[in-house]
């Protein structure tokens, strides 16, 4: 699980495979860092994502769930 890497809360973030997650490769890329709780997950599109997704990442024990198109 997430916080089982650091004491922070952990973030799960939803993101648009053609626009955030192209984003987040080329941080990537660049070495640019971010949290360690924080994890990227694709999707086909944010107009895709469903509520459940949400609630179902809660019950996993994620603190935060972001999605980004």
């Amino acid at each position: 699980m997430i916080k089982d890497v650091c004491n922070e809360p952990g973030i799960l973030a939803f993101c648009c495979r053609h626009c955030a997650y192209v984003a987040a490769d080329l941080a990537g890329s660049m070495r640019l860092r971010y949290p360690a709780s924080l994890r990227v997950v694709e999707i086909p599109c944010s107009g895709k994502f469903e509520v459940i997704q949400a609630l179902y990442a809660f019950e996993r024990g994620v603190d935060g769930v972001m999605v980004a198109g």
